[in-house]
């Protein structure tokens, strides 16, 4: 068994220290594993994160991360990523890693993900380029995130999670507006994971979601949205049907 703590839309900034930290200093005896699913800053940048990482130093556990919208806001992302990375926080943008966990080995895909819409309702790569360019944009990263979930496949992993900032499904967003659901998400990521397979999937940006959903092909969904949770984070156990909340 695994156990796999997921937060995603955290939103760091100055007054968010010590908020978290009580909850993440007793993160190691519920888990294995942190899982961060973007908009780890509200404006991007340096100062925010570092209050984050002041809030996980020490937390005992892997942590793996994509970046979010928000994370993007003010053009540092690489920046970002570097601090991450210098924190020991693997980060991944269309790429994977594997992490050994007591003898288990868990793969874990992940990319930030885009807009687009979902089936019946959603944008095509036709007419004006910057429409080109949004769709497209969107198509390359469910195709990276397939690809990463793929090679995680040739690892002999014993299970996989697919790690995304925007939903792959429209179950989890929930009481959000419909007119705002094509830029939530994108049916496309659901299928690159139907597509490849993982065991379960995880986002955020959903802040009116709701957490419970599943892809097209029956592949757990969750929306770990911190206004979603209304926790510091939540624990999914693979391999049973136990769930806890913290």
């Amino acid at each position: 068994m695994m156990r796999i703590a997921a937060v995603g839309d955290i939103h760091a900034g100055a007054d968010s220290a010590g908020t978290l930290r009580p909850a993440f200093a007793e993160l190691r005896e519920c888990a294995d594993v942190l899982l961060l699913a973007g908009d780890l800053t509200r404006l991007g940048r340096e100062d925010e994160l570092c209050v984050l990482l002041d809030e996980l130093d020490g937390i005992g556990v892997p942590i793996v991360a994509v970046l979010g919208n928000h994370d993007f806001e003010s053009d540092e992302a690489d920046a970002l990523t570097k601090l991450l990375r210098d924190a020991d926080v693997a980060v991944l943008d269309g790429s994977s890693v594997v992490l050994d966990i007591d003898g288990y080995r868990l793969g874990v895909a992940g990319t930030k993900g885009f807009g687009g819409g979902f089936a019946g309702a959603c944008g095509s790569d036709f007419g004006e380029p910057e429409m080109k360019a949004f769709v497209r944009t969107t198509k390359q990263m469910a195709y990276e995130l397939s690809y990463a979930l793929e090679d995680l496949e040739t690892q002999r992993v014993d299970a996989r999670i697919a790690l995304l900032h925007f939903s792959p499904v429209k179950d989890t967003l929930g009481g959000e507006r419909l007119e705002i659901f094509p830029f939530l998400g994108s049916y496309l990521l659901g299928e690159a994971i139907d597509r490849a397979g993982a065991d379960l999937a995880i986002h955020g940006h959903a802040h009116h979601g709701v957490e419970h959903g599943v892809t097209p092909g029956g592949i757990p969904v969750r929306n770990v949205a911190l206004p979603v949770l209304g926790v510091a984070f939540r624990v999914y156990c693979l391999g049973t049907e136990e769930e806890k909340e913290n």
